[in-house]
């Protein structure tokens, strides 16, 4: 199985991780005129990338430092099956997962149209054919998950949050896991009770740099709301 690469980020002072002020990355933001775009160098599954990001979508000139904790902490994902990013953003995440499982099936999934143009340029321009950007309601039903990683858009607020997360959560197979990151200041400790409270099997498997990863084991007894 392939090792997943440890990423690394440009180089440069820390910026919030929004989208240049706009407030609109989780919902509102469409697709980005050829004005708006803007390319990124990052490194991605072991390469140098120069990638596509624009304004409107969660932290379009940096890879964030939640990711970046996620993408060094993660196990190797699975060869095959479906693989989840939940809120892929302009797709770092997304990106990993099919660099490093090219016989599985990534989902790119995001609530704003401009983050799901974003990751399927990027995954087209990397000649990446098993990544597939998708609305939330635009998965089949019965698709069951082998592994999901997430920075999940904790400003959106904690029924909104909990929500989505019952709802992928109820998808992993029997023996998968999900990995989140998230912000110890943003809450990290009380998602992990509330999901420990909601039945998942939970656990803390890195902190650095103020963030928390979280193991959930699956499907446990978490369902959908």
């Amino acid at each position: 199985m392939p090792r997943v690469p440890r990423p690394t980020a440009p180089t440069g002072p820390d910026a919030a991780d929004e989208p240049d002020g706009t407030g609109d990355h989780y919902f509102t933001a469409s697709p980005a005129s050829p004005a708006e775009l803007r390319r990124l160098e990052v490194r991605l599954g072991g390469r140098d990338l120069t990638l596509t990001t624009a304004g409107g979508v969660f932290s379009p000139g940096r890879l964030d430092l939640g990711t970046q904790v996620l993408l060094r902490t993660v196990p190797d994902p699975p060869p095959s099956g479906h693989l989840l990013d939940l809120g892929c953003g302009w797709g770092p995440v997304a990106l990993s997962l099919a660099l490093a499982s090219p016989g599985a099936t990534v989902w790119a999934v995001d609530v704003n149209e401009r983050a799901l143009d974003l990751v399927g340029r990027n995954a087209r321009e990397l000649g990446l054919t098993n990544v597939v950007a998708a609305r939330p309601d635009d998965v089949p039903g019965d698709v069951r998950l082998a592994a999901l990683w997430s920075n999940p858009p904790i400003r959106v607020g904690k029924d909104v949050l909990h929500a989505m997360l019952r709802r992928w959560l109820a998808r992993l197979e029997e023996g998968a896991s999900a990995h989140l990151v998230v912000q110890r200041n943003l809450g990290a400790d009380s998602l992990q009770r509330w999901l420990e409270d909601a039945g998942a099997v939970t656990s803390r498997v890195a902190s650095a740099k103020g963030f928390r990863v979280l193991r959930v084991d699956g499907p446990g007894t978490i369902a959908p709301s």
